[in-house]
């Protein structure tokens, strides 16, 4: 933890600035939230929320024009206004106070002093301040015990945990999140609070959840809200699918693990490794269709046929019930269908159209196809996961292969659509993309190289099934 945070602070212009205006506009500010908390944990701070006990708006202009910016960014609605300086994020908002109805997280907003503000934020590690008023500069203000809890690295809420939950639904996602993020623990009356109203985030749209639900994924390690999300219901209310994943069932000597937990490892495993937030969902969604196709067969045990083809069918609609942007369906659909390819690719008897189309299939996912299938290896026993690791090391020693033999990078027809138009006398039509998906079929398949000299002798030759 950062013991000298006055020294931190004294050493940002716009901060001593700030005290400036602050001093001429006989006003209070501070800096408060998420700035204090990621400074006393040493983490990057590019975000500056400043609490000013007046009017904000103006404050903002006149530090603006102090600091020689033009660009200021006014919400007048909501009394805050933000700008940029040296690439922070400067935003400033009045001290107010607030009030919920059971219907809505938005709340009636009133001017209300400095206590008034710092009681309204949602915990205790988010209600340090700092002032930056001349004779008080540096100052750190503690009224719940944030430090000690950064310290005993503790989630919990100011006030009663329901009070604070049912006002904002959205911050039982956002203790999970900091808790993700932070590698923190939730206080015991915090997670009895989020099981009690996980209900109430059904007035949350769907947009905000999938906001904090996507932020979980990108923390260092996701397994940590994941779990959180199912142990407190949550997960059933905002991901009901992920949610069936949990359970164990034996039947005679033959038991499944249980998926949630094997799914939650393999997101880990790829979080280690990556920081693509869509090839960790695509994780998540491995194996989200087992529970449906969980069948039990006598002589091998649970099986779980074709799930990664009805697990690639749920996609589109799991993509628009959250809101998610539809240009990351197709990359993560196609990892969802394919994830059991690679490990059919083993066999010394696997030809080398296999392997052409295992690369023109996923073209430039390939290789996060194989860290996903690498993360999916979660079993306990070294030995297995070694032989398991080499598996893939084969396969990829397969796909250099070809490739390099084959040139398959920019995969397509050597031939174009104009020569094949010129050579068989036809429009421009559906004939056309079928002759060069034969040719493209033709090269798959080994048949014949691809370069253009052989792929026009090809075209030359197949002229008759054609006309």
């Amino acid at each position: 933890m950062i013991i000298n945070y006055k020294k931190n602070i004294a050493e940002k212009d716009y901060f001593l600035k700030a005290s400036e205006v602050a001093d001429e506009m006989n006003i209070q500010i501070y800096v408060v939230g998420g700035y204090v908390r990621d400074l006393m944990l040493n983490r990057k701070l590019d975000d500056v929320d400043i609490l000013v006990v007046g009017d904000g708006l103006e404050f903002a202009q006149k530090l603006s024009q102090k600091l020689g910016l033009k660009k200021v960014d006014y919400f007048k609605t909501f009394g805050t206004a933000h700008f940029f300086y040296k690439d922070i994020d400067l935003e400033f908002v009045g001290a107010r106070k607030e009030s919920y109805s059971l219907d809505s997280r938005n709340p009636e907003v009133e001017i209300g002093t400095f206590e008034d503000d710092i009681n309204r934020r949602d915990f205790t590690i988010n209600t340090l301040a700092i002032s930056l008023n001349k004779d008080s500069f540096g100052e750190l203000i503690d009224t719940f015990g944030g430090v000690k809890d950064i310290e005993s690295k503790l989630i919990k809420t100011p006030l009663n945990p329901e009070e604070t939950f049912n006002d904002d639904p959205l911050r039982i996602l956002r203790a999970f999140r900091f808790a993700s993020q932070l590698d923190f623990h939730l206080d015991d009356s915090l997670v009895k609070a989020a099981n009690k109203l996980a209900s109430r985030l059904e007035i949350i749209s769907q947009e905000r959840v999938t906001e904090e639900f996507f932020k979980i994924l990108k923390s260092p390690k996701p397994f940590v809200g994941l779990r959180l999300l199912f142990d407190s219901g949550v997960m059933k209310v905002i991901f009901p699918e992920v949610a069936d994943l949990r359970g164990v069932e034996q039947i005679k000597d033959f038991h499944h693990k249980d998926v949630f937990l094997h799914t939650c490892q393999v997101v880990d495993n790829v979080a280690s490794v990556s920081d693509n937030v869509w090839l960790r969902f695509a994780a998540l969604m491995h194996d989200i269709a087992k529970p449906p196709t969980k069948r039990f067969d006598q002589k091998v045990g649970w099986t779980f046929h074709g799930h990664e083809e009805k697990g690639a069918r749920w996609m589109k609609y799991i993509f628009k019930r959250m809101k998610l942007p539809l240009t990351k369906l197709n990359y993560v659909r196609t990892l969802v269908r394919l994830h059991l390819r690679p490990i059919a690719l083993i066999s010394d008897d696997v030809t080398d159209s296999a392997i052409r189309r295992f690369i023109v299939t996923l073209g430039e996912d390939l290789e996060d196809m194989i860290t996903l299938c690498r993360a999916d290896i979660t079993s306990k026993n070294p030995k297995k996961v070694t032989r398991y690791l080499s598996n893939y090391d084969k396969v990829m020693e397969k796909v250099r292969d070809v490739k390099e033999r084959d040139k398959l990078r920019e995969f397509q027809s050597p031939v174009h659509g104009e020569e094949i138009m010129k050579l068989f006398n036809i429009p421009p039509s559906r004939k056309v993309g079928e002759i060069k998906t034969a040719i493209e079929e033709a090269i798959l398949e080994g048949e014949i190289g691809n370069n253009y000299e052989e792929a026009f002798e090809y075209l030359k030759k197949i002229k008759d099934e054609f006309v």
